[in-house]
């Protein structure tokens, strides 16, 4: 069992020892959960340091079903603090239309009474909340305690480059000519002339300075000894349940392949494609990847041997001769060089595109202005490349590049987004071959009817690559995303409040636009995006503390009032990732100053929107709060592709496509979220983003929608009403329309949501559109279970912010309770005047509650 010593102790607090009524070991035994148990080994036991404070750690006290007394003896301290944890409480994930579900940190839930016993017979007694004064063991990210730390607490990490280690940028060369240091021997290799003589010795002559001889060595070779071929690769099949060992050793070597003469560049399991079926799979499918093969990249003298693991040796020159020797075979080399074009079918003029191609053993044949081995890690992503799931490698070009390709089939898969039908084909290079022209096609022509698309969550691109991968994944809009993390600054020199790039007259063709925006946050608060407003960045981007803001940094300023501040700036605000971190966004949206709230997939293309983050959607919308569904990606590495999941907006017809119009569009909620499938929609012949009115009597809607999709295959469409499904059926996987008629009697949202899958994945929410919302005179849009959550949410971010939270100056904390403490009482006071009954605490006590 580990013991946690965070720093020293400090001598103002002493451990109150006690033993409990169980070990660790015996968790299981006692009820508790299965990860819980197997957890356990984790904890922490013995003397620890928890933030500075002293504890000792015996036997721990488990209580599920009755009381239990721990006797400490007469203590006399002004302050106490707890060690504790509990553990999970699960529930059902995929019941979107639960409009009481708390998270599953279980938001405000009483799990126990803390009593505090004196020696003179009295008592004081403490309620301890989940996500207040407890959390779980294990928790969703985002899901933080209001008024409790981890018990490990922050620490400094040092950047990659004072490690004795080589720098990040150095090593992303993934080479190194080792012709520095403090001692260099040179070799030089001389070729005699009369090789059949027999040499008696050699002599050495000084003529100027002093020269060492460190040893000479004789031998033969086919050619100069000193000189390596170009790259090439082969297939290595290792023992049947042996893993590849991808680790280096500090002479750059590998465990299981090394050559003599020669060096191995990398090795990489092998993708295993479909070569028989490759033009029916679909785009971006993953390719299977082998237990046991290994594509070895390396570059050699014809006279090398390879070295492997079991002691054998193979030649190369045999290798590269028969094509095949011991446990290698050959790949074939790409000496091709060919110009591969991509066109629209309509007009012939290249564009943008995602390209993948690989050859006959899987191998990635990448450009020869790209990575051939992309980085998928964070903050480490400056290429132009998409690597789904870290095996299908992928990469984005202007229309037109330059690509080294093996003879013989080579398999090639181009896309642009959700309107233009994918391809995959098998091109068959010969000799002759120097060019490849690929035609695309647009099939589903949203965009000519006013719809544009877009990315709200993009980190750390620059500008011009986030304007080509959104041009090659047919985004039209890339919210680029600058902010803070910790001592790190990201994409702040490319704010400037003012320029589109990609617009008319930022020189651009006014198609394809980036705009720079900040992402505001707090590591407990929440987060928030701040879009396309002018003006200086709104600082400071991060506030309170890591793992977001610098350490020592107090809680300076709210979601809320950087909202204010970005709307006042012509901005729009969306909730990014929503609903995590769960906690200050409640008292935003209370108060109206969030626009939209983002579905964000990062590089999961399977997954789908996320039933959790739609439930917790559903929970505003059923107070009456409107607010636009957008989707974002917080695209953050290689692994996630600018607009997997993406935004749809209809600009409107009088204003045409701009980036002002897009924002308009975001704050009318003239939106939807896709994976793919796209949608139109209207309520009894309104277009999305309108309010119909209805007098007291109610009445029926007409609901009329088409959808359609050339990637992710449709499988039923569902019209939600205040949360829940009101009709649902089967749709065509590729194209559909129909119609509903539905009856209200009471104020009422309504949106659009499409199920699909691809044939070997499971089924996903694909597809979501924002509300239209249905005013029926005298009838309040107001769920009392859902509004009692969201108080309970806003006194989250108080009880954090007059606890834990490192504290600002006095006057800056007072205004942010303000803010908070009004937003509270603006939807405690709709509940009143409406009669909706709800418990009571300090930030809404007063005397009438008690008549």
């Amino acid at each position: 069992m580990p013991t946690t010593l965070d720093g020293p102790a400090t001598s103002a607090f002493t451990p109150l020892s006690f033993r409990g009524n169980l070990s660790l070991a015996q968790l299981a035994e006692a009820g508790c959960s299965e990860q819980m148990s197997a957890n356990a080994a984790h904890a922490p036991t013995g003397a620890c340091v928890a933030w500075g404070i002293p504890f000792e750690v015996k036997r721990p006290l488990l209580i599920q079903d009755k009381p239990v007394t721990v006797k400490l003896g007469d203590v006399k301290a002004p302050w106490l603090v707890f060690m504790h944890t509990s553990d999970l409480r699960h529930f059902d994930a995929d019941a979107v239309d639960d409009p009481r579900r708390r998270g599953e940190g279980r938001l405000s839930e009483h799990a126990a009474n803390y009593v505090v016993v004196y020696a003179d017979g009295s008592e004081q007694s403490v309620p301890i909340l989940r996500r207040r004064q407890l959390g779980m063991f294990q928790r969703r990210w985002g899901e933080n305690c209001f008024e409790a730390v981890a018990h490990l607490k922050h620490r400094p990490v040092p950047a990659n480059h004072e490690q004795p280690t080589p720098g990040w940028g150095h090593s992303q060369t993934r080479a190194s000519t080792r012709d520095g240091g403090p001692w260099v021997n040179w070799l030089w290799a001389w070729e005699n002339p009369h090789p059949r003589k027999l040499i008696a010795a050699i002599r050495f002559e000084p003529v100027s300075g002093r020269v060492l001889i460190s040893g000479v060595s004789a031998g033969a070779a086919s050619e100069h000894p000193l000189r390596w071929r170009s790259r090439r690769k082969a297939v290595l099949t290792l023992p049947k349940g042996e893993p590849l060992s991808p680790a280096l050793d500090d002479n750059g070597l590998l465990a299981q392949v090394q050559l003599d003469m020669g060096q191995v560049i990398s090795a990489v399991r092998r993708p295993v494609y479909p070569a028989d079926c490759w033009a029916r799979t679909y785009n971006n499918a993953l390719p299977e990847v082998s237990e046991c093969e290994v594509l070895v990249e390396y570059t050699a003298h014809p006279d090398a041997r390879f070295h492997l693991a079991d002691g054998k040796t193979v030649p190369v020159g045999r290798l590269e001769d028969k094509g095949k020797a011991g446990t290698l075979r050959t790949v074939a080399p790409a000496t091709q060089r060919v110009t591969l074009r991509a066109v629209e079918k309509e007009t012939g003029r290249a564009v943008p595109v995602k390209l993948h191609l690989h050859g006959e053993a899987g191998e990635y044949l990448a450009p020869v202005d790209r990575h051939r081995l992309p980085n998928a890690s964070w903050f480490e992503d400056y290429s132009v490349d998409f690597l789904h799931a870290g095996t299908h490698w992928c990469t984005y070009i202007p229309g037109e590049t330059t690509v080294d390709l093996p003879l013989g089939q080579v398999y090639l898969e181009v896309s642009k987004g959700f309107e233009i039908k994918p391809i995959r084909k098998v091109l068959r290079v010969t000799p002759q071959t120097t060019k490849v022209v690929v035609e695309i096609e647009k099939v589903l022509p949203w965009r000519e009817r006013g719809w544009v698309s877009a990315d709200t969550h993009v980190h750390f691109l620059s500008p011009t690559s986030a304007l080509l991968e959104g041009s090659g994944e047919g985004v039209n809009v890339v919210n680029l995303l600058a902010s803070q993390w910790g001592e790190l600054m990201t994409n702040v020199g490319d704010f400037d409040g003012k320029t589109t790039h990609g617009a008319r007259e930022a020189g651009g063709d006014g198609e394809y636009l980036v705009r720079v925006g900040t992402e505001n946050r707090q590591h407990v608060l929440g987060h928030i995006s701040l879009i396309g407003y002018e003006g200086r960045v709104i600082a400071p981007m991060t506030t309170g503390g890591p793992d977001e803001s610098a350490l020592g940094d107090p809680v300076e300023c709210l979601l809320t009032e950087w909202a204010r501040q970005c709307k006042q700036r012509e901005g729009v605000v969306v909730l990014p990732h929503f609903p995590n971190p769960r906690a200050e966004h409640a008292a935003s949206v209370v108060s109206g100053d969030i626009d939209a709230v983002e579905m964000t997939s990062w590089g999961n293309l399977y997954a789908g929107i996320d039933p959790y983050s739609l439930a917790d959607w559903y929970r505003y919308l059923n107070c009456g709060y409107r607010i636009a569904a957008v989707g974002g990606t917080d695209k953050m590495t290689a692994n996630t592709a600018v607009g997997a999941v993406r935004t749809y907006a209809q600009v409107a017809p009088e204003q045409g496509f701009s980036y002002d119009a897009w924002k308009d569009a975001v704050r009318a909620g003239r939106t939807f979220v896709t994976y793919g499938p796209l949608l139109e929609w209207q309520v009894d012949g309104h277009s999305p983003g309108k309010q119909i009115e209805m007098t007291s009597t109610g009445g029926t809607v007409d609901v009329t929608w088409n959808a359609a999709t050339v990637t992710v295959p449709m499988s039923r469409i569902e019209l939600i009403v205040n949360g829940e499904v009101r009709e649902s059926r089967a749709v065509r996987k590729w194209g559909d329309a129909g119609q509903w008629s539905v009856r209200l009697d009471r104020s009422s949202w309504l949106a659009l949501l499409v199920r699909g899958h691809y044939p070997d994945k499971p089924e996903i929410i694909a597809a979501h559109s924002s509300p239209t919302m249905v005013n029926i005179e005298g009838s309040q849009l107001l769920a009392a279970a859902d509004a009692v959550t969201i108080l309970d949410q806003i006194e989250g971010a108080l009880a954090y912010l007059d606890t834990v939270g490192t504290r600002a100056e006095t006057k800056a904390y007072k205004r942010m309770r303000l803010v908070l403490t009004g937003a509270h009482r603006s939807l405690h006071n709709r509940m009143h005047q409406r009669g909706d009954y709800h418990k009571h605490t300090p930030v809404d006590d007063h005397p009438a509650h008690h008549g």
